[in-house]
């Protein structure tokens, strides 16, 4: 196993000013030493990473990192800047940067190496040797731990002697006082906590939030163990343990793993950069609600809890945010509903016509050879997925509020929102009234007695019957009417105001690539077309989101294609593979570009979309189907044209990004040219001389 760091991975003096251009110096070195293969790759990858969540920590530490298939074997260098770099830390910019570089298959060994680094980041003493040090091989040596070996051991041995005789004394004081043998105290049993931390590549934040989360435990006296879900695999904490801890903390940016094992404890749920900045406010928090009886269930179910959708987020998250995330949770179940009912209905009319849908049962008439009977049989399949669709949206996005005690008044008053109907929006409502109801029940508190049967008898019983009052009696007839008001809307869209509808879904579905704001427009297409006889209106605008969610991919692998040299060998070979992603209305193809270079390639794509989407409806293309991109083509209305709106979409971003890469691989030379040409005039300013000394 090659050493993690050498000399040659160590800038004590690095110059650069911008976290990017501190990434690229340090990511050269790793080249020169054959542990990257592509260096434009690798920066790619760890700018797409340093999107997700800055790596800046308080203490004036920057730690870029990813997994990438351009690592040859897990590396890191180092680098000390006296400029100080901004990496998002909330204490301001860095002066110790670490570059973190796992390949996809790194072996545990490696990984266990950058867990611990990841620790050590936490110890003061650590980055003020690193802050003193005047040498890259003793630099290369104390992160390896070779200089920290022996003075740990010193370290250990120091405090046992200490440790026994301050166990001894008391014992010995108090024989003295009393003259006799006396029944000493039972101890109290110290507070107990079980944690979890993770981040999305599990290699740095992981690590980092577990020792400080135990330096903080250690100061307050308290026991705590975490079960670190990282790259290097995670070992589970066991069922007595977590039996008998008084407290959860679960600090995480990706889902854990197993949460239901928590389930009934006291919860803190945030994300894993708080308990890296805050861990001791986590404590006591954890300890708060403890002390209150706040019972939480993070996965499995019981009275009070963090949403799921809540834990991937910030501290402090606001109302908006937590409102998008709810009701993206209820979408993201109902999406697979609206997939497999959309594309076997449409595949029915595909097979036996639209009058397919007045076809008898087929549990009273089926005829295995006549193709009639097939096609009545995949519609009224279809058919049946159609029916939970609203309840599922409003079950999930109570889910998404208040956990699974949410799910029964929210799939009850999704029901209801489709008996009266009020379709997709009496969902929506009912989820949040629903997840509403059961968060106020959670206040409440309760004696210990009453609460193993909250989650599974109270609660149900309450809300249900809360939420149906309110959907029966009270909100759901105006918005019944609400709904039939916006589908004839719908309906009565033509000319300019379709086209206009479609420009601003082609945005939307172009602006994050399968982000908040593009799901959004789709989910607002496939609300439309979840009933058994959707309009024409909503037809038409499934058929102009779904367009405009190929562009992007299918632009991007134009340009690589008629303008390689503009692109880096991996955004050539990405672009492969965005030709097929495109081509399946799978818009994400088009993030490893996005994520390289956001400002051309996202403004581009967002024009695009617009024209895509504007021709769609323009062209009244319609689509019952909600996935599927060319390859339910045949089941779209109007299918030449739509196909010609989707070429016209990609031919514009396609040039539009070309033109606009174009630019800026003309500005370069000129402003190399430039800088030399007036050094050598050695002109009167000091930033001119200074370019001339250097020359």
């Amino acid at each position: 196993m090659s050493e993690l760091i050498t000399a040659d991975l160590v800038d004590l003096d690095l110059s650069a000013d911008t976290k990017e251009a501190a990434a690229r110096s340090l990511a050269e070195r790793m080249v020169a030493v054959g542990r990257v293969t592509d260096l434009d790759g690798f920066l790619a990858d760890v700018a797409a990473r340093e999107q997700q969540m800055p790596t800046g920590l308080d203490g004036g530490i920057g730690i870029p990192h990813c997994r990438s298939a351009h690592v040859t074997e897990p590396t890191l260098a180092f680098g000390r800047s006296t400029a100080r770099i901004d990496f998002g830390a909330a204490d301001g910019p860095a002066d110790l940067i670490f570059l973190i570089a796992a390949p996809e298959g790194a072996d545990s060994d490696h990984l266990s190496i950058l867990s611990s680094l990841a620790r050590q980041l936490m110890n003061a003493d650590f980055t003020d040797a690193l802050r003193s040090a005047d040498q890259p091989e003793q630099v290369a040596a104390l992160i390896r731990g070779d200089e920290r070996s022996a003075p740990a051991a010193e370290d250990t041995e120091a405090e046992v002697p200490a440790a026994e005789s301050g166990t001894a004394e008391p014992s010995a004081s108090s024989a003295g006082a009393s003259g006799a043998a006396q029944t000493a105290p039972e101890p109290v049993a110290p507070f107990r906590i079980v944690a979890v931390t993770s981040c999305p590549t599990g290699i740095a934040h992981t690590y980092m939030a577990a020792e400080s989360l135990e330096n903080a435990a250690r100061e307050a006296g308290i026991e705590l163990v975490v079960e670190t879900q990282g790259s290097a695999g995670f070992d589970k904490l066991p069922a007595a343990t977590i039996a008998a801890a008084d407290a959860v903390v679960l600090a995480h940016d990706v889902e854990v793993r197993e949460k239901a094992r928590f389930a009934g404890k006291p919860t803190v749920d945030v994300g894993v950069k708080a308990a890296i900045n805050r861990p001791a406010e986590l404590i006591a928090e954890a300890r708060a609600k403890a002390a209150r009886g706040e019972i939480t269930a993070p996965a499995g179910g019981s009275a009070d809890g963090s949403a799921p959708m809540d834990a991937d987020g910030a501290a402090g998250d606001g109302f908006g945010t937590r409102l998008r995330k709810w009701l993206m949770t209820g979408v993201s179940y109902m999406v697979p509903f609206v997939a497999a009912g959309g594309l076997l209905i449409a595949l029915a009319f595909a097979i036996g016509g639209y009058e397919i849908a007045s076809a008898k049962s087929v549990a009273d008439h089926f005829v295995w050879i006549e193709t009639s009977s097939w096609a009545a049989l995949l519609f009224q399949i279809g058919s049946a997925a159609f029916t939970f669709l609203v309840p599922v949206l409003a079950g999930y996005i109570a889910y998404g509020m208040a956990d699974r005690p949410g799910l029964v008044p929210g799939f009850v008053g999704g029901y209801i929102a489709t008996t009266i109907k009020a379709g997709f929006l009496g969902g929506l409502v009912a989820g949040l009234i629903a997840g509403a109801v059961v968060m106020a029940i959670q206040r409440f508190k309760v004696p210990p007695a009453l609460r193993g049967i909250m989650p599974v008898v109270v609660i149900p019983l309450i809300s249900s019957a809360i939420v149906g009052v309110l959907m029966f009696v009270v909100i759901g007839k105006p918005i019944a009417s609400a709904q039939e008001a916006m589908t004839d809307w719908l309906n009565g869209l033509s000319g300019a105001n379709a086209i206009g509808l479609g420009v601003l879904l082609g945005l939307m579905m172009c602006f994050d690539l399968g982000g908040p704001v593009n799901k959004v427009a789709y989910a607002f297409a496939t609300g439309g077309i979840a009933v058994s006889d959707p309009s024409a209106g909503s037809l038409k605008i499934m058929a102009a989101v779904m367009a405009a969610g190929m562009v992007p991919p299918l632009a991007m692998a134009l340009a690589t294609v008629v303008r390689g040299r503009l692109f880096t060998k991996t955004e050539r070979e990405n672009g492969k593979a965005a030709w097929v992603l495109g081509a399946s209305f799978i818009s994400e193809g088009a993030i490893p570009f996005a994520a390289a270079d956001p400002l051309r390639v996202i403004p581009s794509s967002m024009v695009g979309g617009a024209v895509t989407g504007a021709l769609s409806m323009a062209f009244d293309c319609t689509l019952r189907a909600p996935h599927g991109g060319i390859f339910v083509v045949p089941l779209i209305g109007q299918p030449f044209l739509y196909l010609l709106a989707i070429v016209a979409g990609t031919v514009v971003s396609a040039g539009l990004v070309i033109f606009l890469k174009g630019l800026r691989k003309t500005a370069e030379p000129e402003a190399k040219g430039q800088a030399g040409g007036e050094a050598a005039t050695g002109g009167a300013t000091e930033d001119e001389s200074k370019v001339a000394v250097a020359v």
